[in-house]
């Protein structure tokens, strides 16, 4: 009996190379045969996160928390920057960036910090950052607790029906962070410097962005920096940072347009990251 018979469709060989879609096909296959592997694997890793502290669990209500109180200290008290109800305006921008951050991080490592395991059995290996990124989606749903305790404790007048625009904004976020951590997951296990370089780029990336201010500071830099003023609404956190702004610390709609152009984006971007992925993944074993 032909042992390649036995081998699932994904490890079978073949002569012929298969093309970008041929690759995306496959890919898709992956994440929908393995999504109780995909699971496993974030629930391992909440699990992980939640006993490797004393508090565990309790940081990722704190550590947003935490960050706001800075900033606010930083901005209100240092600065002497007056913002109506400035807590609520900050971690509207600080619960989602710290997501991203979370999530590019652990998708950076996901690969490459799997090396052991990657050795022992053969496996499509895009449940990994798959894996990191559902994780993420849960620890974003927790940081939501502090933001309900602040709008229902602090700024009950700032409730407003909204709110409910959050998933939406969140899906286009969650479509952008698989796409920028899936190629950042492939590339680390060839370049190690990608996680340090990364933790620069973000911070930098977090100034550039509209958290600590908002679109209409940015329109003010326009008047004498026009050019500046593109290159930041280029940024996909302006549009994505502003919605969360606009629904959670303004109550008015979030930019429907600039999200529906940031989805488009990160659409073909999260296909063409797949394609790397893929095109890579047979050199993960060798490699590491």
């Amino acid at each position: 009996m032909d042992m390649t018979q036995e081998r699932p469709p994904s490890y079978r060989t073949s002569s012929a190379r298969k093309g970008p879609l041929g690759l995306v096909a496959e890919a898709i296959r992956e994440v929908r045969d393995r999504r109780r592997l995909i699971r496993y694997l974030a629930q391992a890793d909440l699990k992980k996160k939640g006993t490797d502290t004393f508090f565990g669990n309790v940081w990722w209500v704190l550590d947003p928390l935490l960050q706001m109180a800075v900033y606010v200290i930083l901005v209100t008290v240092i600065f002497a920057r007056t913002q109506p109800a400035y807590p609520l305006f900050i971690f509207a921008a600080i619960l989602p960036w710290k997501w991203f951050t979370t999530v590019t991080a652990d998708a950076i490592q996901s690969v490459s910090g799997q090396d052991k395991l990657i050795k022992q059995l053969q496996f499509p290996k895009i449940v990994l950052p798959a894996a990191a990124m559902l994780s993420g989606v849960f620890e974003f749903a927790f940081g939501l607790i502090p933001l309900a305790g602040m709008l229902l404790l602090m700024y009950p007048d700032r409730i407003n029906i909204t709110l409910v625009w959050i998933p939406v904004v969140a899906a286009v976020q969650f479509v952008f962070s698989f796409a920028f951590g899936l190629i950042l997951s492939a590339l680390n296990v060839f370049f190690r410097d990608i996680g340090n370089l990364a933790r620069h780029a973000l911070r930098l990336w977090f100034y550039v962005s509209p958290a600590l201010y908002g679109a209409d500071t940015v329109a003010t830099v326009g008047k004498t920096h026009p050019t500046i003023q593109h290159v930041m609404m280029l940024n996909p956190f302006y549009a994505i940072l502003n919605s969360y702004r606009n629904v959670i610390y303004y109550g008015t709609a979030p930019d429907l347009a600039g999200l529906a152009i940031v989805m488009g984006a990160s659409i073909v971007l999260l296909l063409i990251a797949t394609m790397i992925f893929k095109r890579l993944e047979p050199a993960f074993a060798k490699i590491l």
